[in-house]
Formats: C-alpha cells, sequence, structure tokens
C-alpha cells in the first residue's frame, strides 16, 4: 500500500486517467473501491463500476471525499473544474496532481486555494500498456509527497523527476515524441514496400526492429552512437543509407519539430 492512505479522485477519466486507475489497482497501490472516477457522462464507466470503482458525475463531491485529486481533463477544461471543486479543496488534506500539459502549479494554486500542494505529472499514451514516461515536477509539495506521485505513475512506466520549468518541453520530448517515433517506424515501413515487402510485413519488421533498437539501448544502458557504430561497417549499406537520410535532413528536422512543439505545448492553456 502506498502512503496516501485515503481515496483517489481521478476527474476526467479519459485515456490517461483509466489507464492510471488501472495500473494502481493491478500495482496493488490501492484497492479499486479507494479510487473515485469522474466525468461528465457517467454511463460510459459503466464496466468500471463492476469493477469495483466509484464512479459519478459529482466531482465537488468526490472531492470532498478524497485525499489525493488528479485533475486528467484537457488544458481548455481545467478552468471550469477548478471552479467546480475549488470550494471543496482543503489545503491540509488534499494533494492535488495535474496532467494538463502547459497549467503550472502556480496557475492551479491561484484557481483553488493558496497553499495546496500541487504535483504536475506529464505521461505519454504508452500509459495504456504501462509503458509511460512520465514526468514529475512541483514548486511546493512536500519531498514525500512527490516521491509518492512518482510511486504512482511507476506503476505506469518510467518516472523522472524535473524542474518545473522544463514541463512544457518535457511534453515535446515525451507526449508528443511517442508521433514522432512512430511516425519513423510507418517511414520505415514505406520503404519496405517500395523494396518489395508486403505492407503488414514491412510494418511488422519496421515495428520489431524499432523495439529492438529501443531495449537495445535501455538494456545495455548503451550511447546510439556505440551501437550505431556496430552495424556500420567501411564503404557498407548502413552508413551509406545514413548518410543520405542526414543529407536530407532527418536529424535535423526532428530537432526542429520537437523545438515547435515545446513552443506549443506552452500556449495550449489560457489563465482566463
Amino acid at each position: 500500500m502506498g502512503q496516501f492512505t485515503g481515496k483517489i479522485a481521478i476527474l476526467g477519466s479519459g485515456n490517461i486517467g483509466l489507464s492510471l486507475a488501472k495500473g494502481l489497482v493491478k500495482a496493488n497501490y490501492v484497492q479499486a473501491g479507494q479510487i473515485s472516477l469522474t466525468r461528465r457522462n457517467v454511463s460510459k464507466l459503466a464496466p468500471y463500476a463492476e469493477l469495483g470503482y466509484h464512479v459519478s458525475a459529482d466531482n465537488a463531491a468526490v472531492v470532498a471525499a478524497a485525499e489525493v485529486i488528479v485533475l486528467a481533463v484537457l488544458p481548455q477544461q481545467l478552468n471550469l473544474l477548478m471552479e467546480e471543486i475549488a470550494s471543496v479543496i482543503d489545503i491540509k488534506k488534499h494533494v492535488v496532481i495535474s496532467v494538463a500539459s502547459g497549467v503550472s502549479c502556480a496557475d492551479i494554486r491561484n484557481k483553488l486555494k493558496e497553499g495546496l500542494e500541487v504535483i504536475r505529472a506529464m505521461p505519454n499514451t504508452a500509459i495504456a500498456i504501462g509503458q509511460s514516461m512520465t514526468c514529475v515536477a512541483t514548486d511546493n509539495a512536500s519531498p514525500e509527497h512527490t516521491e509518492e506521485v512518482s510511486k504512482m505513475f511507476e506503476t505506469v512506466g518510467a518516472v523522472v523527476k524535473i524542474n518545473e520549468d522544463l514541463m512544457t518541453a518535457a511534453t515535446a520530448l515525451c507526449a508528443c515524441g511517442i508521433a514522432f517515433f512512430l511516425r519513423a517506424i510507418r517511414a520505415a515501413s514505406q520503404g519496405g514496400v517500395e523494396i518489395g515487402f508486403h505492407a503488414d510485413e514491412a510494418l511488422k519488421m519496421a515495428v520489431q526492429t524499432a523495439k529492438g533498437a529501443a531495449d537495445l539501448l535501455l538494456q545495455m544502458k548503451s550511447h546510439p552512437e556505440q551501437e550505431i557504430d556496430k552495424v556500420t561497417s567501411p564503404k557498407g549499406c548502413t552508413i551509406a543509407g545514413l548518410n543520405e537520410m542526414e543529407h536530407n535532413g532527418f536529424s535535423s528536422s526532428l530537432i526542429k519539430g520537437i523545438k515547435l512543439s515545446a513552443i506549443k505545448a506552452g500556449a495550449l492553456y489560457t489563465k482566463e
């Protein structure tokens, strides 16, 4: 059992909220009955009610009964949600976790209550299979609570604690980043079709090759260039392909895309 012994309220139970709930229960961090899930259309949560989760459309009531509050709505919906729950926030009892990108801890305290402990978490869609890369940051929460939030997200993947001013950068690299790597895999599979494979074969081959590349780095704890050196022989086919891609801006386009995503991620939420 975790340090958070009370109830956990997940407000806005979309993909991320539901994946976190499932991960916490699967890892025995809490029982399903300790988690409350909310969304406007409660009928969509019926399967979760059958599994023992508490489901509700009443955000304020759920918050009043909980200790940990996860704000899991889109940045555009966050202000409305915070208005609903502000009156029942108790800074002595509540710890708030926000997964809304581009919204600072200070922004959340301004709308809820000064002195409230707020921790931001930025997971990615691989949370659905317990393989998220989640970045965690805070400007005022206790080390104990921050550690506990890290443990919560470790039930659904890897966690790195960062400074809050790097949160939008983390959004671009980890959350948007899933799409960048997926597009690279898709492009590789299209190259595979052009050189003779059926589409389904080419995709399977590209996917497993990409997974192998990632696992090599994770398990060997090596640097990409170290592994690249093992594949590139003098005058060989690998270096020819790599250099052709570099001449066409492969690395620089990825870097520029990540930079632009970071700029956009910082502008998703409006304070008013």
